[in-house]
């Protein structure tokens, strides 16, 4: 089933803190361990466990390189000359095998986007998630190729290169199809503020990729007092990949919440909160029932003022049998309309009725998207009403639509509705 996803990304986002969200979501870890598995490289192993950031439990996705390939990425004594405690919790070890044909070397040595493009060939994912990850490495490539002056096939860099990042990537594309999601929301991205060490050296945040994803794809950001770099290259790019819209719909329901933990200690704990969500159906508007009890008006009477009411604009119109006083058998007659449309309304009411007082409640409503279609049938056109509720499509052949055909072709009306559904479904 397709599955929107919102992210807050309110203390940032990166690789590992992406694909522990989505883990928490629901992704099948079993299917990522395999794609991971298949990935023709060595030098690391996969951690995912759980943990407590600010008393609150995450999930961890950690990816532990050897001595020859760390990078330092969540060193902060080596990124900001303070040591600080990450406080990671308990969980598994997945060891990778190093018994592939194709081991790549050391991280020092680069790869550029044919290598990574040989990597992704040769990973055990679905085509869906391939492509994703192809266009997250892209868009980093394109990002670092504007910061050194380069074409992106020229680019050989850290975060391309280093294998945390390659499994992080495709880890999180993996979890993307696994989902099965189709549309992204991000509001905003929080970057803190300060340098970091890298690779290059000492950099401003945001790092120059970073500002390059956030310039080139017009993500929406907000620059935070916190000291650090809260958007990774990575993370960016993983946004930026997805092309999501940034604003919530005004209401939605909650389908399930992930908590993704980042490994860097900062003032604010580093979580990603993902949330699988549904537009709530519906919108809500304000309509008037117009009320009138009536005993001594005939039914010749009632059957014209009920037309006389759908022509003027009432949006419904219905008579209820009640027993009023003295135990009289009378009809209640009950008009929905708009606000505008009461006053002319409530005049047809009183001169073509014998009624001598009409009651009236303002009532909240809650109405599915609709639209008119135009449907064609075995005999001929026929309008449709289609109507949204959970994203899923419902249709309602319009009354005058199927009389019309039943009249022209003499057919019963249940087979003429039935086949115009058939052509619906």
């Amino acid at each position: 089933m397709a599955n929107t996803l919102y992210l807050e990304c309110n203390t940032g986002i990166s690789g590992d803190m992406s694909v522990a969200a989505l883990l928490d979501l629901g992704a099948d870890e079993d299917v990522l361990m395999k794609v991971l598995d298949s990935i023709p490289a060595k030098g690391f192993e996969i951690k995912i466990s759980r943990v407590k950031k600010a008393g609150l439990d995450c999930c961890d996705f950690a990816v532990l390189l050897d001595e020859e390939h760390e990078n330092h990425d969540h060193d902060m004594e080596y990124l900001y000359g303070k040591a600080e405690n990450c406080g990671h919790g308990h969980g598994h070890i997945h060891s990778h095998e190093e018994d592939h044909e194709h081991s790549h070397t050391h991280q020092h040595e680069h790869r550029g986007m044919k290598e990574i493009r040989e990597i992704l060939s040769a990973c055990a994912m679905t085509e869906r998630a391939r492509g994703l990850a192809v266009k997250i490495f892209e868009v980093l490539a394109e990002a670092e190729a504007k910061a050194h002056g380069v074409s992106p096939e020229e680019v050989h860099f850290h975060e391309v290169g280093a294998i945390d990042s390659i499994v992080d990537i495709v880890a999180a594309a993996v979890c993307l199809d696994n989902l099965d999601i189709t549309k992204v929301i991000v509001p905003k991205l929080c970057e803190g503020t300060g340098s970091v060490r890298c690779q290059h050296g000492i950099l401003p945040v945001p790092v120059p990729a970073v500002a390059n994803i956030i310039e080139a794809y017009g993500l929406p950001v907000q620059f935070t007092d916190a000291q650090g770099e809260l958007i990774t290259p990575t993370g960016a790019a993983i946004v930026a990949a997805m092309e999501p819209s940034y604003g919530l719909p005004e209401r939605i329901t909650i389908q399930k919440i992930g908590m993704g933990a980042g490994k860097r200690a900062y003032e604010r704990p580093s979580i990603l909160r993902a949330m699988l969500i549904r537009e709530k159906t519906g919108e809500k508007d304000t309509v008037y029932k117009l009320e009138s009890n009536i005993d001594d008006c005939s039914g010749e009477a009632l059957g014209y003022v009920m037309e006389e009411l759908l022509k003027a604009g009432a949006k419904d119109v219905h008579y209820i049998p009640v027993y009023m006083k003295k135990n009289r058998p009378a009809w209640m007659l009950n008009v929905i309309c708009l606000k505008e449309d009461i006053e002319k309304l409530e005049s047809i009411i009183f001169k073509e009725t014998t009624t001598i007082g009409i009651r009236r409640v303002e009532m909240e409503r809650t109405v599915l998207k609709r639209e008119m279609k135009k449907v064609q049938t075995v005999y001929g056109e026929a309008l449709v009403k289609v109507c949204m509720t959970e994203g899923q499509a419902r249709y309602y052949p319009e009354y005058e639509s199927v009389v019309k055909i039943c009249r022209e072709k003499g057919l019963p009306y249940p087979e003429v509705y039935g086949k115009i559904m058939e052509q619906c479904r």
